[in-house]
């Protein structure tokens, strides 16, 4: 029998939000409806009564109370308390015009460049607010344990996976990274026990992700799934899920956001090795600087 991953969970008294955001799609259309008039507007789903917040997403009064229990809610009277300490602790954009996340019609470029900013830097807050460091703690150390790492990735997310291997070889773990999906999988199939497997997914939906990540679990490896949603498909061949809070928009689909969200937990899992063998990762980074140092401009060189 498989055994149930063990996932980086929100912390108390925030994170509702972010929690609701990354189980609403194992949630029931009905169900949706409701997560998204929530996440879209805590304060003013904090102060309605369980009929007007029933009514608002079009469902039954019965769907809300199943709504609360499938985002760990004893009842409604404990989501409006939760909503409403959500609600008093978000901070307001510094642009008036800055609403969501997404870029309406006709904006010019400094509303762009604010709503840019201001989502992506909350999507990098609220990635590490809600990261269990216990979790973390235990894929830090079987990373740097392992005898090798390979680490997994498609699209945006496979650049991730790619710096996530560059960093890890820079201090001198044997890692590897293959964006072919067949390369992948033979190479998962040499893992065994005392490796490690990390698949990276924003949606926890990537097939050949999925794919690898069972291969190396089924060799013995310790396998780590990045993801945003943590009931995602990818979770179920996870030993450890660590989980990202970014919320894709628009012109933002699966690219932005969640690249810098991922690129922060990847930095916080490279600097946790880093940290345990000072004098070794020390080394390393001043070997590999002076191989590179040749190939760098002086300062007092001039450019033709």
């Amino acid at each position: 029998m498989a055994k149930s991953p063990k996932i980086s969970a929100s912390h108390e008294p925030g994170g509702l939000i972010v929690h609701i955001s990354g189980l609403l799609p194992s949630l029931s259309p009905a169900e949706q409806r409701v997560a998204r008039l929530v996440v879209a507007d805590p304060a003013d789903a904090a102060r309605r009564t369980i009929t007007d917040l029933a009514t608002a997403a079009e469902t039954s009064e019965a769907t809300v109370i199943r709504f609360c229990r499938s985002v760990g809610m004893d009842g409604y009277p404990q989501l409006r308390i939760r909503l409403a300490a959500e609600a008093a602790r978000r901070v307001e954009p510094p642009d008036a015009r800055v609403v969501g996340g997404d870029i309406p019609p006709g904006a010019d470029l400094a509303q762009i460049i604010a709503t840019i900013a201001f989502n992506d830097a909350r999507a990098v807050e609220e990635t590490a607010e809600q990261l269990d460091p216990a979790v973390c703690e235990q894929v830090v150390e079987a990373i740097g344990a392992a005898g090798r790492i390979d680490v997994y990735g498609a699209g945006a997310s496979g650049f991730v996976a790619s710096d996530f291997q560059q960093k890890l070889h820079r201090i001198g773990r044997i890692a590897f990274y293959f964006p072919d999906v067949h390369t992948a999988l033979t190479s998962a199939a040499l893992l065994g026990r005392g490796d490690v497997a990390v698949g990276i997914s924003h949606t926890g939906t990537t097939s050949d992700v999925i794919e690898v990540l069972e291969q190396a679990r089924e060799r013995g490896a310790t396998t780590v799934a990045l993801t945003n949603f943590p009931r995602s498909p990818i979770t179920e061949v996870a030993d450890f899920v660590l989980t990202t809070a970014a919320r894709e928009t628009t012109y933002r689909s699966g690219a932005t956001a969640s690249r810098l969200a991922q690129l922060t937990v990847v930095d916080c899992l490279f600097v946790g090795v880093a940290a345990r063998s000072r004098a070794r990762t020390r080394k390393a980074l001043e070997a590999t600087a002076e191989a590179v140092r040749s190939h760098r401009v002086g300062a007092g060189r001039r450019r033709g």
